[in-house]
């Protein structure tokens, strides 16, 4: 589409991605703020199941409304290609954020990963399955806001989009019952979620492969390897809720995203996890206050000595001394 271009009261501005489907960069003429506009191509009109898949997206979307959740403002069609104005997210995915080593500590990450939770969580009370839970489907802001996106491939109760034969999803992040076509439960986002967690924790993926045909060789054959959570000096029960997410069979899964939810939030309870987020005590403080001042005054007096000797043949030692002693009283208090 030649930009500068216009879809109803949305001027399109700048063309940001996409495959079957376009996202641009758009203006609200009338209520004049930025917004992200995302149309279907002529091709994906073309194929009845990407249109399909298009419209439920707008349906399912347009029917949330969570704060980690990217909100839907419009959808419509143009010359019978329809579009969806969603808002427009400032950051980065969290692929991009895991490639730049974002957040480096622990505690980030897991809070990044409670967000992810807690919109997951959101939509399976709603009957929905979103089923392409990946790092670029996951939005980071400046502040550390979270934002789930694209529902492109989303389910819900009720709502079959797959072709027979067909398996929709991100190979890396996909469940071994979504790799044999088997049918979806949430469990199925529960599983990617455990392949997101371990990603995010340690920087790499836990299955690797040439094809697509040895990736879903190592998820249904190949227990998932820690070492790497190890490495990352991951505490055990975080490790342990990675191991039960991604567990092969649905039943042996942890059940619910309500159940991953408080084992992420006991992590960033337990007291080590509480010091980091707090300001140092105040103990520490002082005592870190303490030790400057002792610094201070033992390179006092070491450059009083040097003064003394070079002054003494000059009679202001007296001068010199009562200085040298109050350093070393200084010192003295330091220390209790």
């Amino acid at each position: 589409m030649q930009l500068p271009a216009r879809i109803g009261k949305y001027q399109l501005e700048e063309f940001l991605g996409g495959g079957m489907s376009h996202v641009y960069r758009a203006t609200d003429t009338v209520l004049n703020r930025t917004v992200a506009l995302k149309i279907l191509t002529e091709a994906g009109c073309a194929d009845a199941d990407a249109k399909a898949r298009f419209l439920a997206e707008a349906r399912l979307a347009g029917n949330i409304a969570h704060d980690n959740i990217i909100n839907i403002h419009d959808f419509g069609e143009e010359q019978g290609r329809p579009y969806i104005v969603m808002e427009f997210l400032r950051g980065e995915s969290l692929k991009e954020a895991i490639k730049n080593h974002r957040p480096p500590d622990l505690d980030g990450k897991l809070l990044i990963a409670l967000q992810i939770a807690h919109a997951l969580e959101y939509i399976h009370s709603k009957k929905i399955i979103h089923r392409d839970i990946k790092p670029d489907n996951i939005h980071i802001d400046a502040n550390g806001k979270v934002k789930l996106m694209d529902f492109g491939i989303s389910k819900s109760e009720g709502l079959e989009l797959t072709r027979a034969g067909f398996t929709l999803g991100s190979p890396y992040y996909m469940a071994p019952e979504q790799v044999l076509g088997r049918q979806v439960t949430n469990l199925v986002d529960v599983y990617a979620f455990g392949v997101l967690l371990f990603e995010l924790l340690s920087g790499v993926k836990p299955i690797a492969g040439e094809s697509v045909e040895r990736l879903f060789y190592s998820i249904l054959n190949e227990p998932l390897n820690l070492e790497p959570l190890e490495k990352a000096v991951v505490p055990e029960p975080v490790r342990d809720l990675v191991a039960r997410c991604t567990a092969k069979t649905p039943a042996d899964r942890i059940q619910s995203f309500t159940l991953v939810a408080e084992q992420l939030e006991k992590q960033l309870n337990q007291p080590a996890a509480r010091q980091s987020r707090a300001d140092p005590a105040p103990a520490a403080v002082d005592r870190q206050w303490r030790s400057w001042v002792l610094v201070a005054a033992g390179a006092f007096v070491v450059v009083i000595s040097i003064v003394v000797a070079v002054s003494e043949q000059f009679g202001i030692f007296r001068w010199i001394l009562p200085g040298a002693v109050a350093a070393a009283g200084a010192a003295v208090l330091a220390r209790r």
